[in-house]
């Protein structure tokens, strides 16, 4: 029997590999549009550098702890004078603590004012459903679009977003804007965004609230302030007539089966209000608060497999369609624009 080889990896290595894997695990978190660390706006830049500061803050603190480990065990490996271990203990552990916290705190708290500021530009209204989202624009005349799973912006000015929930606690949460803002049931609270960058960013929600959280997501758009102005004028518009066979077919499908209980068609006569108002949602980023997209195979899909896609949800699927007419309701729904 020849030797045998073995392979020791001592702890030096293992600690190498972890940092390692670690720094590159942390490199793949810089990209994507639900990131902390690519920030497109004012608030979440304020946020970033904020990080980098108690980063380096907390980095110059375990270097500084580190090396008073290594003189006290490797330098100076004797019994100190009762002065010089007095000093240690109040110099590191009170006197240096409170100036390096008192320096963030004195840092950080301003920080917090921007995105709490009333402003004077447009307010959004934004519920918290399960699991949905309900997006109510508020108009100069007191008036208000709405619009569902989708939240629009102008890029260079401030919007504020007045939360509130329904049932249970949400959380509010755009990581490339801002920061998070509870969405507590009976309560308003406030939060302001201001976009500097036009683009799609993935919102989430951050508290759990039951079985479909992690479905509960939404697409942020930053839009140049003319763009973003034309699509609300159009946006307030009521929905736009079927067009073609399908589509005819697909409304009528849509009155038949009683749809229009639950969600808002405007200029028709389907006003529910206990799911999304469906107005325009041909013309949306997504579909089920993020889960699909926008074309006839997503919409047919998630109207026969409602409670598959989202655990726990209040709309039951409709699987008892037969294929035309779901194809039909599914062209309909995809013409809404």
């Amino acid at each position: 029997m020849g030797p045998v080889l073995t392979c020791r990896t001592g702890p030096v290595a293992v600690r190498t590999l972890a940092v390692l894997t670690g720094v590159l695990l942390l490199s793949a978190c810089n990209e994507g549009r639900q990131s902390v660390l690519n920030p497109s706006g004012r608030d979440a830049q304020l946020l970033f550098d904020l990080a980098k500061i108690m980063f380096v803050g907390a980095l110059l603190l375990w270097l500084l702890v580190g090396a008073l480990f290594v003189y006290v065990t490797r330098v100076n490996p004797y019994e100190m004078s009762r002065r010089l271990a007095e000093g240690l203990i109040v110099g590191g552990g009170v006197l240096f603590p409170v100036v390096l916290l008192g320096g963030l705190l004195v840092y950080s708290l301003p920080l917090m004012q921007a995105p709490r500021d009333a402003d004077s530009g447009m307010r959004v209204h934004i519920t918290a459903e399960q699991w949905w989202w309900r997006v109510d624009y508020e108009l100069p005349d007191g008036s208000r679009v709405t619009s569902a799973n989708e939240l629009r912006l102008p890029v260079g000015r401030r919007t504020g977003l007045v939360l509130n929930a329904h049932k249970v606690i949400h959380a509010f949460w755009v990581p490339a804007l801002g920061g998070k803002a509870d969405m507590i049931p009976g309560r308003e609270t406030y939060l302001s965004l201001l976009p500097e960058a036009v683009g799609t960013y993935r919102g989430q929600c951050a508290e759990f609230c039951g079985a479909s959280h992690a479905l509960m997501a939404f697409e942020t758009v930053a839009m140049q302030p003319d763009a973003f102005n034309a699509w609300l004028t159009a946006e307030a518009q009521d929905a736009a007539l079927p067009q073609g066979e399908q589509a005819t077919r697909g409304a009528q499908v849509f009155a038949r089966e009683g749809c229009g209980s639950c969600h808002t068609v405007r200029g028709t006569p389907a006003v529910g209000r206990v799911g999304p108002d469906l107005t325009h949602v041909g013309s949306r980023k997504s579909l089920g608060a993020g889960i699909l997209g926008v074309e006839a195979p997503d919409f047919a899909n998630w109207i026969a497999h409602t409670e598959t896609l989202k655990p726990e949800v209040a709309m039951p699927s409709y699987d008892h369609l037969s294929r035309d007419d779901l194809q039909a309701l599914a062209a309909y729904l995809g013409g809404l624009r």
